[in-house]
């Protein structure tokens, strides 16, 4: 037998196992980074009454079977139907492992969804890629239909309903533009100008916040407090990010503003935690 082929199975098992440690790694460090407008950090819940950074924290240690299934089940493999109705699966398994971890508290679904699909393309992959190989095989599998999902609306698939605005599926479906075109870039760029990684990272909140179409927010506060989600954190980018004394100051508006709309962007949190996956995982 060809050794690299008996090699294999010991590949995607190793594999498997760096990236579900790497996207649980993604989800807590996300969770603690501060101060986050609306969302639960290292200072509180938020607007939220039902979570807290402890919470979150076994939640997403809940989904490291999860993660590791998902890759080992993509291990170069295509994407296609069949590979699309096992994730589907597993997905829906984590989502019942985090239910009982919280005692019933949606905290990950939507990361469930963004980072079980980027696990699984690097694993389709190899382990690693291009953020565009990565991207685009994750995007293959979200359009590919799932004939076992729920057929019960989600809150956000009823504010997709009702604001007719595109949601997490459509985000997947383009590739994170989200992603691509705004938090990875953005990270990269607070990065040579010398901010420190938290301070990045807050960066790349804000670039996807100031345009997500974020059905939480949507749900929470209306239209209304969607758009003044947008306008703030573009506020915070324009007065030279988190690092600077006034990006501080405008964080600190939108993080009043947020709290008062009772609005808490955790489609915009997903994707965070899904460009420091993609940040530390591509080629």
């Amino acid at each position: 037998m060809n050794l690299q082929l008996a090699l294999q199975p010991y590949a995607a098992e190793r594999q498997a196992t760096r990236l579900a440690t790497l996207a649980v790694r993604a989800l807590i460090e996300e969770a603690r980074l501060s101060p986050k407008p609306g969302l639960v950090d290292s200072r509180g819940a938020g607007a939220h009454l039902d979570l807290s950074l402890a919470l979150m924290e076994r939640s997403a240690q809940s989904l490291r079977p999860t993660f590791y299934h998902l890759a080992l089940h993509s291990w170069l493999r295509p994407a296609d139907v069949a590979l699309r109705q096992e994730i589907g699966r597993l997905g829906r398994l984590g989502e019942q492992h985090m239910l009982i971890a919280t005692g019933g508290v949606n905290t990950h679904r939507g990361a469930i969804w963004a980072l079980g699909l980027l696990v699984s393309a690097c694993a389709m992959h190899g382990g690693a890629g291009s953020i565009s190989a990565i991207t685009g095989a994750a995007a293959r599998l979200a359009v590919l239909p799932d004939p076992f999902g729920p057929i019960t609306f989600s809150k956000g698939q009823r504010a997709i309903q009702r604001y007719r605005v595109p949601g997490a599926k459509e985000e997947a479906i383009g590739g994170f533009p989200h992603i691509t075109q705004r938090a990875l870039p953005q990270l990269r760029a607070s990065r040579r100008r010398g901010a420190e990684e938290p301070l990045a990272r807050l960066d790349a909140l804000m670039a996807i916040m100031s345009s997500l179409t974020d059905t939480c927010v949507l749900n929470r506060g209306g239209m209304p407090a969607l758009n003044a989600m947008h306008r703030g954190a573009a506020a915070v980018l324009a007065a030279g990010g988190a690092g600077s004394r006034a990006g501080r100051e405008a964080l600190a508006d939108l993080d009043r503003r947020m709290l008062l709309d009772n609005a808490s962007p955790g489609g915009a949190a997903d994707l965070l935690a899904a460009t420091i996956f993609l940040d530390w995982v591509s080629a």
